[in-house]
């Protein structure tokens, strides 16, 4: 496959295609981590309002992916992600127009859609590759598109400077374009790609059926046991969309009035998302159908992934909005410079997401290499908690920190590319919704990171602005808590998670070989 990858032709066009547009969402998604700062000080807000706003980047997230799960597995790829591609240009430019903090919060929670789009590729990409080559395959979409976060690190600030030193566009309050024409820009090009990727893809190869399931309201379970954990796993995507409305409430963007609204839409949310898994599930309640053994999968296989994308994928959301800070106040660097080394983080995924995948399909256990890797995950986080203000010192303290963090990042992001190299072998009709479910777990540990990341500092220093010792100290402890649930959700991998059927198969569940040779074309 490696040697193949490079031919643009067939399933690999498609591949490329692919990871292009989950790169692009990404970019979209994380082009105000770079100019956190620069945002903070143009618009003169607080401590609490930035990293709030941080959080609304990742919060209506966790329900898109699990909508964008349904429709794709109704709709089918091409159309789903051409379209949130198209989308993505609207709150980019109302955030690159905002003039308040609101106005910012608003933008934020309509672009943290846009962070759903991965769920789409997985299932894409899996309509395009045979089970034996699912984990690279899927890594190499995960990884190089992942990279959009990197590289916003790396180019929104030069762009910005670009943008603002050129002269570029006065708004009409008489502001210089420079931050704003950089935000504007990215989701203007997301757009574009959309229309492109709807006019050069397909949903399967030439010869293959896209397979749906009857019903897509909510995830179809094969046994009453099942349905009561899917219930139960529900729980915690209400019970993180509260705490993002008390967070929401605590620094001012919600009143007394809008606050309890905002509890009834989460409540809203939550007995639709019942309802839907209740009506999809109907026949199985009422004992009018029966699955046989052979049709039948675990939900326990679906909650064990859900939590290690919370402590892979959802640490490093967290970690990616909050590294460019971290480095410049650990450091004490520009702007900058402190973006370019935390991209890092980032760049890793390059190399790391599909090496996991990679490894997930050479050494024969799937169910090992994830927990493996996770174990990797928690150490690699704890060692990072050791990086503060004059533990190391100088540039060669600067290049230990980058070389910790991407030994972590190797195993944060390996991680993620094992577990999508289980998601699509789960079940295969349900996949995008499996996909969407785990995808909106990592959303889950994002907010729940990022609510325990931006209330350290208060935990910590007590009432008023936190100082710099405080706030190096409450950094310290946040990668402490990130290793320790690495930790314990590798424990979950070795000894509860099992091997899917068909791991390393030639042919996808419910294949046949006629059926399958298309996928295989150059």
């Amino acid at each position: 496959m490696l040697g193949e990858l490079w031919s643009f032709q067939g399933r690999y066009r498609t591949l490329h295609l692919t990871w292009f547009a989950f790169f692009l969402t990404f970019v979209v998604w994380f082009n105000l981590a770079p100019l956190a700062t620069t945002v903070k000080a143009d618009l003169g807000l607080t401590v609490g309002q930035i990293r709030t706003v941080a959080i609304c980047n990742v919060a209506l997230t966790i329900p898109a992916r699990v909508l964008i799960g349904m429709l794709l597995d109704k709709f089918g790829p091409r159309l789903t992600y051409s379209t949130l591609l198209v989308f993505s240009v609207i709150p980019c430019l109302m955030f690159a127009s905002a003039q308040d903090f609101n106005q910012l919060v608003v933008a934020r929670l309509l672009l943290s859609i846009v962070g759903a789009g991965f769920v789409i590729g997985i299932r894409m990409v899996a309509e395009w590759f045979p089970p034996k080559e699912i984990g690279l395959a899927e890594g190499i979409y995960g990884g190089w598109g992942n990279f959009g976060s990197a590289f916003s690190a790396l180019t929104l600030v030069g762009l910005a400077g670009w943008l603002s030193f050129s002269g570029g566009f006065t708004l009409p309050t008489g502001d210089v374009l420079n931050w704003r024409g950089a935000i504007a820009l990215t989701g203007i090009i997301s757009a574009v790609y959309g229309v492109i990727y709807y006019f050069n893809v397909s949903d399967t190869p030439p010869g293959k059926v896209y397979q749906r399931p009857e019903r897509t309201a909510g995830l179809e379970v094969t046994s009453m046991r099942d349905f009561w954990g899917l219930l139960g796993m529900n729980v915690p995507f209400a019970a993180i969309l509260c705490v993002l409305c008390w967070r929401l409430q605590k620094v001012g963007f919600l009143n007394a009035s809008t606050y309890p609204l905002a509890l009834l839409a989460v409540l809203v949310w939550f007995v639709f998302q019942t309802w839907g898994i209740i009506r999809t599930n109907r026949d199985l309640i009422m004992g009018t159908k029966v699955y046989p053994k052979e049709d039948r999968y675990e939900f326990k296989q679906v909650a064990i992934l859900e939590l290690t994308y919370i402590v892979n994928f959802g640490s490093e959301l967290a970690v990616v909005s909050m590294l460019p800070t971290f480095f410049e106040t650990t450091f004490d660097l520009p702007k900058a410079t402190a973006g370019i080394l935390a991209s890092c983080f980032a760049f890793v995924n390059l190399v790391a997401r599909p090496a996991g995948g990679l490894i997930s399909d050479k050494l024969g256990s799937r169910k090992n290499t994830m927990g493996f890797l996770t174990a990797g995950l928690g150490v690699g986080y704890l060692i990072m908690s050791l990086i503060k203000p004059g533990t190391f010192t100088g540039t060669t303290g600067i290049v230990i920190a980058v070389l910790i963090t991407m030994l972590a990042s190797f195993f944060v992001q390996s991680g993620e590319g094992a577990t999508f190299a289980l998601v699509p072998l789960v079940k295969r009709r349900v996949t995008g919704q499996v996909a969407g479910l785990v995808g909106a777990y990592g959303n889950v540990g994002a907010v729940t990171y990022l609510t325990i990341f931006s209330l350290l500092p208060l935990w910590m220093g007590g009432a008023g602005e936190p100082t710099a010792e405080t706030i190096a100290a409450s950094n310290s402890a946040f990668f402490q808590i990130l290793g320790i649930a690495g930790l314990i959700v590798a424990f979950f991998c070795f000894f509860f998670l099992k091997e899917p059927k068909g791991s390393f198969a030639e042919l996808h569940e419910g294949e046949t070989a006629a059926e399958g040779t298309p996928s295989m074309a150059r």
